[in-house]
Formats: C-alpha cells, structure tokens, sequence
C-alpha cells in the first residue's frame, strides 16, 4: 500500500522537500545522526547551539532537516522553528534515565503546539548498542506514546554511531508523508466537491 501512495505521490508532485526537525535533550544524539544520515558516516560533534541544517534525499523525498540545540537555555526557542514542519524526529538517550521525564515533559508541550498538531512524529531510542539502554517499549511507555490520538507516531530502535535503525525510520517516512500528502490532498478535494455542490 505505501509503495502505490509513494507513487502516487511521484507523479502527482513529483520529488517534494519534507521539512523535518531533530529534537531531544542536549546529548540524545541528534547531530550525530543528523549527519550519519547526510554523509553516510560518523563525523565528530560538538554540542550544537543554535542549529544546523542539512538535506537529506531517500528514494523520491528531500528532507530539510533542522538539527536544534539541546540545551535547557536553547530548548525555548525550539518553537520557533515549528512552521510548515511536516515531521518530527524526537531523539532520547535510550541510557538516561534520570532524564526520561524531562524528554517527556520537552515531547508532550511540544506535541501541545498548534503549528505541530498535524506533523509525523518519529521517536528514535537512541543508544541501543549500550548495554543499560532501556527498550524500545519501555521508552514508549515512559514518554507516553500509547496515549497519543490523532498522531501518526512510530518509535526506532537506534544507534547514531553504528547507524542501525536510520534506514528504517527513513523508509517509514518515505512510506508514511505520501499517504499523509495524498489523505489531505483527497480529503481537500472532496471537501471543495460537497462545498460546491
């Protein structure tokens, strides 16, 4: 079924940039596969203030990804960078655990965010190839996933360093924005039918 709405997608857009944000606490990881993700590769970092910025192609789709600081004085000014955002990748520490609530807390005001309420979330537990790394599951029950309606939500068993788990989170995005696109689309058509009629 994606592949028929991915194609659909094609040939009635043609390739169309996907505006995405990298969120999570300072540490999560999000630079590191910010450019695991654009080069292929494990570049070094160094704690991001303010953002960087990249574009990423996978199959037919660009994505436009905005790598946010994640400091406690930069997380504030996130909400600045919300607009015309089709997607978010939430990064979390899958080993911090002292902090799981406060990436809660960060994910659900964001969530609660008007210019966000139709935008993909994509949560990547990150840091899986360490040993105290908490699962994916548990990660979702911590951070509240289950309880979320009226999202598109999928959580990534990842590692930024070892590059497992990206393909698949980029192939589900791949799969779910033509869908997303093409529901708004046939659902903005119909309605501009029944208002005419």
């Amino acid at each position: 079924m994606g592949g028929f709405f991915s194609s659909i997608f094609s040939s009635l857009f043609g390739t169309r940039e996907m505006r995405i944000l990298i969120l999570g606490l300072d540490g999560a990881g999000k630079t590191t596969i910010l450019y695991r993700l654009q080069v292929g590769e494990v570049v070094t970092t160094i704690p991001t203030i303010g953002f960087n910025v990249e574009t990423v192609t996978y199959k037919n789709l660009k994505f436009q990804v905005w790598d946010l600081g994640g400091q406690t004085s930069i997380r504030p000014y996130w909400r600045c960078y919300y607009s015309n955002t089709d997607a978010v990748i939430y990064v979390v520490d899958s080993c911090d655990r002292d902090r799981i609530g406060i990436s809660k807390s960060e994910l659900v005001a964001m969530l609660e965010e008007e210019e966000l309420r139709k935008a993909i979330l994509v949560v990547f537990a990150n840091k899986q190839d360490m040993e105290q790394a908490m699962t994916p599951s548990e990660m979702a029950n911590s951070l509240g996933l289950p309880a979320l309606k009226d999202r598109k939500w999928q959580i990534f068993k990842t590692s930024a360093t070892k590059g497992t788990g990206l393909d698949e989170a980029m192939e589900w995005l791949s799969i779910v924005f033509p869908e997303a696109i093409c529901a708004l689309f046939l659902c903005a058509s119909i309605c501009t039918r029944v208002v005419s009629l």
